[in-house]
């Protein structure tokens, strides 16, 4: 399969062309309901994580809730 080069958290990495999002989080074991992502700076619904194929130079961004006052 062809690899495609993305951007998760400011950091280059390689990863099969046409992966969905949601697989991307899992081999990254990213808890998706502890967590708001973004791709190329626009907040993604969490609903469709399964239908958004991760293109190559996308530049994700996933960041974590911390609880806390």
């Amino acid at each position: 399969m062809k690899k495609i080069k993305i951007k998760v958290n400011g950091k280059y990495t390689n990863i099969d062309k046409n992966q969905a999002l949601s697989k991307l989080l899992k081999k990254l074991k990213i808890p998706i309901k502890k967590v708001a992502i973004e791709l190329n700076q626009e907040i993604i619904d969490k609903k469709n994580i399964s239908k958004i194929k991760i293109k190559k130079n996308d530049k994700i961004e996933i960041v974590h809730f911390i609880g806390g006052g």
